[in-house]
């Protein structure tokens, strides 16, 4: 399931915006469709343009996001109940769930059946690709009222690599049981494993620098052959 509204904030139509030749939401369509793990890949949107174009890229559309999964606090839990409702409505079933983000780039079809590979040998109820912090966290600084101070004032001589690593979420795509989210409802399960991801194939897309630094690395991913071929 790709979620892509029409209604983003910081880059308009940043869901379709051109990235290194074609539209973003391409790569994670191409990813999925080229995976061969998926009996549907479909985008969920509110969007006709973006409907579309998914269609004309291979993917599904087979129903429209409802308004109260498009605004800008819907969680993309919100959007899975939603997509597993509307196909349980039409006699559908899934055992497992992928969520890949219209605006991952560096999501290849390769990175995927990786990525499920490793799901099925850990017996974990989901997946999702992490990335350690590039600076650590518990040397971090607060400003308030103009000056700086250590919020972990313990942690002032101690050195970098004596700190807990500490990762975050790509946000790129993951793996989640269909049992495990119904009953926890969240993506993050209680029995999730990680897949560690270099820095390199990882970007926060936000805003214009952050598309510009993307591309950048993105075309570095692809000249140092990361996974072979990313299409």
């Amino acid at each position: 399931m790709i979620p892509a509204r029409g209604g983003s904030k910081r880059i308009p139509r940043k869901n379709i915006k051109e990235f290194c030749g074609k539209p973003v939401i391409a790569y994670s369509i191409e990813a999925a469709a080229g995976s061969g793990l998926f009996d549907r890949v479909m985008v969920s949107t509110d969007d006709t343009e973006i409907a579309e174009l998914a269609e004309e890229l291979g993917a599904s559309v087979p129903f429209f996001r409802s308004a109260a999964a498009s605004g800008d606090y819907a969680t993309i839990t919100d959007v899975l109940l939603e997509v597993l409702e509307s196909y349980r409505k039409q006699g559908l079933w899934f055992s497992t769930l992928c969520y890949i983000y219209p605006t991952a780039p560096f999501v290849t079809a390769e990175k995927l059946k990786r990525a499920c590979q490793l799901l099925e040998e850990s017996g974990a109820d989901g997946l999702i690709p992490v990335v350690e912090f590039s600076y650590p966290p518990l040397r971090g600084l607060l400003v308030q009222e103009n000056r700086v101070r250590m919020k972990w004032p313990e942690n002032t001589f101690a050195r970098s690599q004596d700190l807990e690593t500490i990762y975050h979420d790509c946000g790129q795509f993951g793996f989640i049981r269909t049992e495990t989210l119904l009953q926890e409802e969240t993506i993050f399960c209680r029995n999730i494993v990680p897949m560690i991801l270099p820095d390199l194939e990882v970007q926060d897309i936000d805003n214009e620098t952050d598309w510009e630094l993307a591309e950048l690395k993105y075309e570095l991913m692809k000249s140092k052959s990361c996974y072979g071929s990313t299409d």
